[in-house]
């Protein structure tokens, strides 16, 4: 059946030999839907973010871009507004058929930190393409904040799908009719649109603070909100969005992934204004499936503004779930047994900092 692999599908691979790794893969690496990948031991700075391109590797290209190398082993600070390679511990030998599609995790995208996989001979970013044999690499780009890594963190992950299973719009709006995936009126075009909640939440959001000290991705729950962040208030149901600013903001739809299906963040339409949600994150089957209430979770949203200051009203449509259907049912769902940060979730930062 083609779709997105579960968790059990994925250890087949493993057993396999098609996902493989310096470092055994830990258990607690496979999520619902897609498997968390760990950094290595180097990093590279690089002058510009670049892709191999086709028929070159990574290998080949490094040398045009590479300034100097950092040794992660006791960790290193990766410092805001550069671009750095870091070669992942796993690597793949997918069989033909199977493909993958990355993106950054969830905690990762809250704070601002740009990660991108790429691979040899690749020509987009997060894409993988059918059968692909190689290594695997991430581009990191802190954007807010500088960051203490280490060897074995895990900022982005990887979902494996074989062939085509995107719902489309009328699939869409049977599966809502049955499930129910948002507790509103759906908004069903190209993918379930999602807007801002600029009302309910006192702060409405939480704007990056310019300039501030390192944030250590080993530690959880540290550090004070305020050192980092400022909480934005809405006026009349409405915000300004400045050039350049982070914000994290938060969804007024309340959003159910039945546990057959997974979904993906996209944006909506570059026409509807100068800003950009930061999609960051995969939804795995199960997020807000059985939350607090019955009613699923709320969407955080990473939103950059770019040339003009920028009025975002509430309820102004930011962007779209895409769904697409599991190949077959997976072991364990977000927030039923594993280590779930965000289930029933309202608007949150990211798990390094402590409750405002």
């Amino acid at each position: 059946m083609p779709g997105v692999l579960p968790d059990r599908a994925i250890r087949r691979l493993i057993d396999a030999g098609a996902i493989a790794a310096d470092d055994t893969i830990l258990p607690e690496q496979i999520q619902p839907a897609s498997l968390d990948l760990r950094l290595g031991t180097t990093a590279y700075r690089v002058r510009a973010s670049f892709l191999a391109g086709k028929g070159k590797s990574i290998a080949d290209r490094l040398p045009e871009f590479e300034m100097h190398r950092i040794d992660l082993s006791g960790g290193a600070v990766l410092e805001k507004g550069c671009v750095y390679l870091v070669p992942l511990m796993e690597r793949l030998t997918l069989p033909e058929g199977i493909q993958a599609v990355a993106n950054a995790k969830s905690s990762t995208g809250r704070l601002d930190l740009l990660t991108r996989a790429i691979t040899d001979g690749g020509e987009e970013f997060d894409r993988i393409a059918p059968g692909y044999t190689g290594p695997l690499y991430a581009e990191i780009c802190p954007r807010s904040f500088s960051v203490l890594v280490r060897p074995g963190q895990r900022l982005n992950q990887v979902r494996f799908r074989e062939g085509e299973a995107v719902l489309g719009d009328k699939e869409l709006r049977n599966l809502h009719e049955d499930q129910r995936l948002v507790d509103t009126d759906p908004v069903i075009d190209d993918g379930l649109g999602f807007s801002v909640d600029l009302r309910t939440s006192t702060p409405a959001g939480y704007r990056a603070k310019p300039h501030t000290g390192v944030i250590d991705l080993d530690k959880i729950g540290h550090y004070d909100p305020a050192e980092f962040w400022e909480p934005v208030a809405a006026k009349d149901g409405r915000i300004i969005l400045d050039p350049g600013a982070f914000y994290i903001l938060v969804s007024r739809e309340a959003v159910t992934i039945p546990p057959g299906y997974a979904a993906e963040m996209a944006p909506y339409l570059a026409m509807v204004g100068e800003f950009r949600v930061h999609y960051a994150g995969f939804f795995d089957p199960g997020f807000g499936h059985g939350a607090a209430g019955g009613q699923g979770s709320r969407g955080v949203l990473e939103v950059r503004c770019h040339e003009a200051p920028f009025a975002l009203e509430h309820g102004q449509i930011v962007g779209r779930l895409i769904y697409e259907a599991m190949a077959e049912a997976p072991e364990q769902l977000y927030g039923s047994g594993i280590a779930s940060n965000y289930q029933g979730q309202g608007l949150k930062l990211s798990k390094h900092f402590r409750n405002p």
